[in-house]
């Protein structure tokens, strides 16, 4: 396919819809203006994210929203040519609530993926999905992840399995509680650790994309990065909110990575499973 240029976000977004909705086309608009053929945002980019840890706030959840509703398709409409991930909070049957990623172009939803690992927290309030799965793009094969879940080294191998080529996660990723600074906050550090590891042990570009700002108490912290398949970050942004890309040949830089040790052909074991 050639190189193309994939853009992230560090971003605020919090409940008010119809804000989110207008700061989603501005940020679609920055990135093609930069040419990129890629976008991806944070989790909750469309009623803000999970904000509850250690303080249970029912009347202060993310919306709900149907996965084929108006406002998931405006965001596609918005994507026109460009393929964008974006989260929002997923109304499920009996009340239940998903957290959500979802891929989309002009065409509509590319893909879709329900968080599977939740936190202790989470848990009380959001119901997991059932697995991971790459699938096919105009910009290459996309996998997604939310969050917490790059933590874990199966669903990004899963999903690597899997054929993907991108794998993005879309955070809501906080600061820690005590740290004076961001250089010092173990947090901060865990962040870009898990997103090199994931790049590099998979071999693959992984587009890591967070919340900034503050949401009912809860402090995030940027840093979305963009980090090539030799685990070298591409591109970053600091702590405030801001758009960066990066121009990679993707097919031909996980080729080059893999062509003397290729992780996926010489592991032994379990192969990770997808959904």
């Amino acid at each position: 396919m050639g190189p193309s240029r994939i853009a992230t976000v560090a971003a605020h977004f919090g409940r008010d819809l119809a804000f989110g909705t207008a700061r989603i086309a501005t940020l679609i608009e920055e990135a093609r203006q930069a040419g990129a053929a890629v976008l991806v945002m944070p989790d909750g980019t469309l009623g803000g994210s999970f904000a509850d840890f250690g303080r249970t706030d029912p009347e202060h959840q993310a919306p709900a929203l149907d996965p084929d509703g108006p406002e998931v398709r405006a965001v596609a409409a918005l994507a026109a040519e460009m393929v964008v991930c974006f989260g929002y909070t997923e109304a499920g049957p009996r009340d239940e609530r998903y957290s959500v990623a979802a891929c989309v172009s002009g065409d509509g939803v590319l893909g879709r993926h329900r968080k599977v690992h939740l936190s202790a927290a989470e848990a009380l309030h959001r119901q997991p999905g059932r697995g991971f799965a790459a699938f096919d793009t105009p910009a290459g094969r996309v996998g997604m992840l939310l969050d917490y879940e790059k933590a874990f080294p199966e669903p990004a191998r899963g999903l690597a399995v899997d054929g993907a080529e991108i794998v993005a996660c879309l955070c809501s990723w906080a600061t820690g509680s005590r740290a004076p600074t961001l250089a010092r906050d173990r947090q901060a550090r865990l962040f870009d650790v898990y997103d090199c590891v994931r790049a590099v042990e998979n071999q693959v570009v992984f587009v890591s994309a967070n919340q900034a700002g503050v949401l009912n108490g809860t402090r995030y912290l940027g840093s979305a990065k963009i980090v090539g398949p030799d685990g070298t970050t591409r591109a970053r942004t600091g702590s405030r909110a801001g758009l960066v890309v990066a121009e990679l040949d993707v097919e031909a830089e996980i080729a080059a990575a893999r062509r003397v040790r290729d992780h996926l052909e010489e592991r032994k074991g379990a192969t990770p499973s997808v959904a």
